[in-house]
């Protein structure tokens, strides 16, 4: 055999010798962390970066960083991770938050259930928007963190816009805030008067006692009116501090729930009421209105800081509810999108 012959053999024989390497991935060189869109602070996009990551075992194995994430950015959107079920935006939640989903309860849209605690984000004729605001702020007990999931995108418009709480507090004028912190913000409700949501759907029963008992442990003052007809008066904060770094942030639906903030069929509709009778309406604490000048600023303030963002089908919107405001836009086609809610939170 010539040298040559013998080279060959000897290199052939050698890679009998070589060991297969483990490449390890970190969590982080699994995903890109990402701002969606320039210029934007939210939300931050988390997406994979090489086939086949389950955001369900991921999620899992880095909660901590997750968290680390909605502290600092507010709003995470979950993309091209291949979510496509109820069932998997649950796990997700599951995933990243603490303690059980909440019920809707004292509801203020129209919405069903999709799987436990799983609802339609919002059952409201499509060609309508809906504010912003922040989920439960009139409630005692309100969610810490909300969840959107969109497995089927319409096809023109019905973005989820959000808005950073935080910054529309800045907004405000001082002497507005101030007033606000002094007399909060009272809120009437009217139900099964004709228009907006009976109170069977709101509160989930039909037996008054019930309804009664919840409105006792909610700090809700109640009053039975003839024809199955009920109103509602609750005073609630107007700013809250977040619970984890004391910032203030502006937390109410004072501006959501007042007609003036109503498109206009809807509003002329309803100026047919007497404004005792209205569905939703807001005052300061004291009963006063808010003046329109107020309100307008109020509105300015949340249009000015809202960003919105096309869905696509499997994504996955976490928001740290006390820090970003939410609403909708309208849309043509069909369109799915869900929400959850988690950690519920009380000041009380």
């Amino acid at each position: 055999m010539n040298n040559l012959g013998s080279q060959k053999k000897q290199s052939i024989g050698n890679l009998g010798n070589i060991k297969r390497k483990t490449i390890k991935v970190s969590p982080a060189e699994l995903v890109e962390i990402k701002p969606l869109l320039p210029g934007k602070n939210i939300p931050v996009l988390v997406q994979p970066v090489v086939e086949g990551v389950n955001l369900f075992s991921w999620a899992n194995n880095n909660r901590e960083m997750i968290a680390k994430l909605l502290l600092e950015h507010r709003a995470l959107l979950f993309r091209n991770f291949g979510v496509s079920t109820a069932n998997q935006f649950n796990e997700f939640i599951q995933a990243t938050s603490n303690g059980e989903l909440l019920e809707y309860r004292d509801r203020s849209s129209p919405r069903h259930v999709i799987s436990d605690k799983i609802y339609t984000s919002t059952d409201y004729p499509a060609e309508h928007s809906i504010f912003l605001h922040n989920e439960g702020t009139y409630w005692l007990r309100w969610p810490l963190k909300i969840y959107f999931c969109c497995l089927q995108a319409s096809q023109q418009g019905g973005e989820t816009p959000i808005a950073d709480c935080r910054k529309i507090f800045a907004r405000i004028d001082p002497k507005v805030r101030e007033r606000f912190i002094e007399k909060k913000v009272l809120y009437v409700r009217n139900y099964n008067d004709g228009l907006g949501l009976p109170w069977q759907t709101v509160f989930q029963t039909t037996n008054k006692a019930e309804v009664e008992e919840y409105c006792r442990n909610n700090d809700i003052e109640f009053e039975w009116k003839d024809g199955e007809r009920l109103r509602t008066r609750f005073c609630r904060q107007a700013i809250a501090k977040h619970t984890q770094t004391g910032e203030f942030v502006w937390f109410n639906h004072a501006t959501f729930f007042h007609i003036s903030t109503l498109e206009t069929k809807i509003k002329e509709a309803l100026l047919t009421f007497k404004e005792k009778d209205l569905p939703n309406n807001t005052y300061y604490g004291d009963g006063y209105p808010i003046e329109a000048s107020v309100l307008d600023e109020l509105r300015d303030a949340y249009y000015q800081e809202k960003v919105s963002f096309p869905w696509q089908a499997g994504d996955i919107l976490m928001l740290d509810n006390m820090s970003i405001a939410h609403g909708r836009e309208p849309f043509i086609g069909q369109r799915q999108v869900l929400v959850g809610m988690a950690e519920p939170f009380s000041n009380r």
